[in-house]
This record gives structure tokens, C-alpha cells and sequence, in this order.
């Protein structure tokens, strides 16, 4: 049992230094290119969000603020019951 636990965070460690070199390798091609490359780079992003907001994913600005909050808002199915939404018990709150 504690052999299978261990082989499993050494692949799960494996994947998680898979992950970060590419993850650091893909950005530093990315800030490459847009040195080397600006038209280009400005191309491929603008298709990228395109492509990105045709599927319904949101980018967001430079101020880390988005277009349209309320989109968002509405899509989030995973929202919190408002007061009204909840029904009131008998006796009250306690």
C-alpha cells in the first residue's frame, strides 16, 4: 500500500515538473516571438481570442478586468442563493 502511494506522488512530481518546464519553455517562446516578431505575434493573438470567444471563453484586459462582467455573471451556474431564494423557516433565523 505504501509503495503504490509513493509511486503515485513520484509520477504525480514527475508531471508537475512536465508541466512547469513547458509551461516556462511555451512562455518564453511566446515573449520571443513577440520581441522578433510583432505583427506576427499580434495576428496570432487576435485569432487566438477569436477562436477563444467563438467557443464562449472570456479574455480578459491588462487591468485584469473584463468586457462584459454581467456575461460572466449570468453564465456562472455555480452562483451563491440570494436572500429571497431562501425559503424561511418557521421560527426564524437563529
Amino acid at each position: 500500500m505504501v509503495e503504490v502511494i509513493e509511486r503515485r506522488r513520484a509520477t504525480a512530481h514527475r508531471r508537475a515538473v512536465a508541466q512547469r518546464n513547458y509551461r516556462r519553455q511555451r512562455d518564453r517562446a511566446l515573449a520571443r516571438l513577440r520581441r522578433l516578431y510583432p505583427d506576427d505575434y499580434l495576428r496570432l493573438l487576435t485569432e487566438e481570442r477569436e477562436r477563444d470567444e467563438a467557443e464562449g471563453k472570456v479574455w480578459l484586459d491588462l487591468s485584469g478586468s473584463s468586457g462584459n462582467l454581467m456575461a460572466l455573471k449570468s453564465e456562472n451556474r455555480h452562483t451563491r442563493p440570494t436572500q429571497t431564494d431562501i425559503p424561511e423557516q418557521p421560527g426564524g433565523n437563529l
